[in-house]
């Protein structure tokens, strides 16, 4: 069991990963200089969600998703929701780690093998895992104070800022601004790990605000680094660059510091390490409900599939397909299935209390 105000860092460490380098090009091609409301849309909708799950939550009271769904809709159809949550779970762990390794080899180690990157995270993440929860949770705990410094470095790009470049504002119609919504969504996943967790709040009536809370500071800082980017890079700059964060990074000069990015990069190993073992966490809390296993035996089998995963991909064209599938499915899991779950809870509690009534 852990603190309500925990839930705070959690959330802020699960949705703050690897796609904060180069979201702004996904979003900048469909709203253009207005991608700053379309990041605002996107977490509208994620205070939905999150709304939505604790009334479904709120039900069970002591149980997580994975019951809920075993109660709703029975042992067959219920073991299979559950068994596409894990393999959510397992893609989203998949593309985190994977990009990374990418990141890696692309700006700091051009001639290092792939493998021994992924190995490395990969014995990182068994190592916390098999501490048990409460040792993942202070692990969120801790890695959200370490990378603050970043955000301060991100400052200093605008002394070359242009403000012109905002302009036009609300010149997209809504649509374009859905539709970048809609790229942003993958980027800010990781909310929905609430619902694995829930069962572990000690005070849970406290646990809707500090959730709230950090979906509030994530939305602050990708507003941050949307409008840093929107104003230091030209459109055209913007569409082209891939890891347009990690550019802003890369124009910073520091008298002790000659190539920032290169340690920034390093350092994010401490940003994404929360967030693969939350979401391994949360694969074994499921598979453990179709399947009865040991954490042990889980994290080794789970870290040797994610390996076997990554030989396969090989190069960052494959990667870019694997991420848009994988964006895909996440939106449809955090934004589209808590509303069937809510409406079928609706339903069988309004049954349910007919039947009362009649007996």
């Amino acid at each position: 069991m852990f603190n309500a105000p925990v839930l705070f860092f959690v959330i802020c460490k699960v949705q703050i990963g690897v796609g904060v380098m180069g979201f702004q090009s996904l979003i900048y091609e469909d709203a253009k200089q207005d991608s700053w409301i379309s990041i605002i849309i996107s977490f509208l909708a994620s205070h939905l969600i999150v709304i939505i799950m604790f009334k479904v939550l709120e039900m069970y009271d002591s149980n997580d998703i994975y019951g809920i769904t075993l109660d709703l809709f029975g042992k067959y159809l219920g073991n299979f929701i559950n068994f596409i949550l894990v393999l959510y779970s397992g893609s989203i762990f998949f593309s985190i780690i994977k990009t990374f390794s990418e990141v890696m080899i692309t700006w700091v180690f051009p001639d290092i093998n792939p493998s021994f990157i992924i190995i490395t995270v990969l014995l990182l993440v068994i190592y916390t895992f098999t501490g048990g929860l409460r040792l993942i949770i202070g692990l969120c705990f801790l890695c959200f104070f370490l990378p603050q410094w970043m955000v301060a470095v991100l400052l200093f790009p605008l002394e070359f800022a242009n403000t012109n470049y905002l302009f036009p504002i609300f010149d997209n119609d809504l649509i374009n601004l859905l539709k970048g919504s809609y790229a942003m969504s993958f980027t800010i996943v990781g909310f929905e790990v609430l619902a694995a967790l829930y069962p572990f709040v000690k005070e849970k009536k406290k646990a809707k605000l500090y959730v709230h809370l950090g979906l509030l500071y994530t939305m602050l800082l990708y507003l941050f680094v949307m409008l840093v980017s929107l104003v230091f890079f030209s459109g055209e700059q913007l569409e082209r660059l891939v890891w347009a964060t990690l550019s802003l990074f890369s124009i910073v000069r520091l008298p002790f510091f000659e190539r920032i990015e290169i340690f920034t990069i390093c350092f994010w190993l401490i940003v994404i390490l929360p967030n693969l073992c939350v979401y391994a966490w949360t694969a074994y809390r499921g598979f453990n409900r179709i399947i009865k296993i040991t954490e042990r035996k889980f994290i080794l089998i789970f870290a040797l599939f994610i390996f076997i995963g990554t030989l396969l991909v090989e190069d960052q064209i494959q990667l870019n397909v694997i991420n848009k599938i994988v964006g895909g499915f996440s939106f449809y899991v955090v934004f589209i299935l808590p509303f069937f779950i809510y409406f079928i809870a609706l339903l069988k509690k309004k049954f349910s209390k007919r039947q009362v009534r009649k007996s």
